[in-house]
């Protein structure tokens, strides 16, 4: 059973940066790509950043350079460095986790993380 563990997160002031990492266990590190989630309040929950177990990432058009994700295999943890965050990235961040090895029995399966809350404010 795969378990993704969150860590970072906080309050910081508009322009400021933060570093979300999220910890992966119980599972086979390189099936599964890796993408970051936020869902601010009245807002539905939208995916920001995402990365493939062949390290290709792509972004959320709003995120605009800013964010950057990136994957550790000796570690098995990914990262999100957010940078000249704004108010309006306000939001409860999830990691998650889907499996896309075809020939796993567990192809197409998803495990999120607990959430770690990001506020913007000054």
């Amino acid at each position: 059973q795969v378990q993704l563990v969150q860590s970072g997160g906080g309050l910081v002031q508009p322009g400021g940066s933060l570093r979300l990492s999220c910890t992966f266990s119980g599972g086979i590190w390189n099936y599964y790509d890796m993408t970051w989630y936020r869902q601010a309040p009245g807002h539905q929950r939208e995916r920001v950043a995402s990365i493939t177990v062949g390290g290709i990432a792509t972004y959320l058009d709003a995120i605009q350079a800013r964010f950057h994700i990136s994957r550790d295999g000796a570690k098995k943890m990914v990262h999100l460095q957010m940078n000249n965050l704004l108010p309006e990235d306000t939001a409860v961040y999830y990691c998650n986790a889907q499996n896309k090895y075809r020939q796993s029995p567990e192809y197409g399966k998803e495990y999120w993380g607990e959430g770690t809350l990001v506020t913007v404010s000054s």
